[in-house]
């Protein structure tokens, strides 16, 4: 029930970041603009925009449940235990990709050369 599979979240992360069009620049015919823009389209800020989701959905959590706290007649139970459910979810996707990341960091670094 705890288990996250890693590659259905990697294959939702390359699918926003193609909505997104961050794509990154070709192999060939790359020119200074493109080798400009490359870094504000790529990897890292695909992983900042991720932690930056996994934040506002924390951040939308805590809202709600201390609206429900303070009696707001507009917050039911059943949407602040969601909003909770999904930013839960969505740390513990973000650890497991840090997780992979780390490993494949060790993984190389620990190749012979």
């Amino acid at each position: 029930m705890n288990s996250i599979d890693v590659n259905r979240v990697l294959s939702q992360i390359r699918t926003l970041q193609g909505q997104a069009g961050g794509r990154p620049a070709g192999v060939g015919g790359a020119t200074a603009a493109s080798a400009e823009a490359t870094p504000s389209n790529g990897f890292g800020s695909l992983l900042k925009n991720s932690i930056d989701a996994v934040a506002k959905a924390q951040n939308n959590a805590g809202e709600l449940q201390k609206k429900f706290e303070l009696g707001d007649p507009n917050t039911d139970l059943a949407s602040v235990m969601l909003a909770s459910s999904k930013s839960q979810v969505s740390f513990k996707a973000m650890v497991e990709v840090r997780n992979r990341m780390v490993s494949a960091y060790q993984d190389i670094m620990n190749m012979p050369l």
